[in-house]
């Protein structure tokens, strides 16, 4: 028996030992009355993108905001705010449209693998809508130079000149030169073509394909552009620019007759079931027990 009781009293030790770094490495950001925020809260909260992008910056941004909401619930707690007169309608309505979007995310999630749209079919889609898809302006294709003195800038003008492929001019004298050959292979409208210089996007206004604008130097560093391509307004844009587009429209609709779908069998169980009655607005106050579900039946139908 003193061997057993040694064994559980071992046990509990161990069981000890192990729980305690667990709550030592707990890091505790804010402390609210009886609220605490911890960091692993936060980072729960904050998304991931932007914890990549400067997590310290986020986590505190997150955590002075936890402390302003937290002081503001508890000041409506000691106004007894959610006792005042319209509160709890308004809160019952919340709560109904929570649930609404919910359950409706949850019953497309049913259908998802039903409703993926094939690159096909965005093609037909396309071709049989192509009036539908014209350019509101003018769209440009260019290269962006951006080089660290006016001998490089210069000196990579005279190797396009002379036919130097576009990708080696960029790696030896541009900066950021990986995005600038990503950029240089899309269209883009006139009215932000450039980017944020505005000399440039004036530039690209004036200057013919192929042409070369005159360098310009902003701080510190010397930027030019080649005009490549361009189609005018009015034009059918490359169905390469919509494809995604499309895809995501479509999706979309597909999602909104599932769920429609899914609502009006529901909606003809529960009127098979007689559980459904529908009165007419136009008679409620005269002869309030008069059904009418044409109304809704068409509005099922369309």
């Amino acid at each position: 028996m003193n061997y057993i009781r040694f064994c559980i009293f071992s046990l509990l030790i161990a069981v000890t030992a192990c729980t305690k770094p667990a709550e030592t490495n707990t890091v505790i950001l804010a402390e609210v009355g009886e609220e605490r925020l911890t960091a692993e809260d936060a980072r729960k909260q904050i998304p991931a993108i932007v914890l990549q992008s400067d997590s310290a910056s986020a986590i505190q941004t997150y955590r002075d905001e936890w402390i302003r909401r937290q002081i503001i619930l508890q000041e409506a707690e000691r106004l007894n705010f959610t006792n005042r007169p319209g509160m709890e309608e308004k809160l019952r309505r919340m709560r109904e449209e929570f649930i609404l979007q919910q359950v409706q995310d949850y019953i497309i999630a049913e259908f998802e693998d039903d409703l993926t749209v094939s690159e096909q079919e965005a093609r037909d889609y396309y071709q049989q809508h192509k009036d539908r898809f014209v350019l509101d302006e003018r769209y440009v294709r260019y290269r962006h130079l951006i080089a660290s003195t006016n001998a490089e800038a210069e000196s990579a003008k005279r190797e396009l000149m002379r036919g130097t492929d576009w990708e080696t001019v960029a790696k030896k004298y541009s900066r950021f030169a990986d995005l600038k050959i990503r950029e240089s292979e899309r269209f883009w409208p006139i009215s932000i073509a450039g980017g944020d210089i505005n000399m440039l996007n004036r530039y690209l206004k004036i200057i013919g394909p192929s042409e070369i604008s005159p360098t310009y130097r902003t701080s510190g560093e010397y930027h030019f552009v080649q005009l490549l391509e361009e189609r005018p307004e009015g034009d059918h844009p490359d169905l390469d620019w919509l494809i995604e587009q499309i895809k995501e429209w479509l999706t979309l609709e597909k999602r909104k007759r599932a769920f429609n779908t899914y609502v009006k069998n529901l909606y003809l169980q529960g009127q098979a079931n007689n559980e459904i009655k529908i009165h007419s607005v136009n008679n409620v106050e005269s002869n309030p027990s008069v059904i009418d579900t044409d109304t809704l039946n068409n509005a099922y139908n369309e």
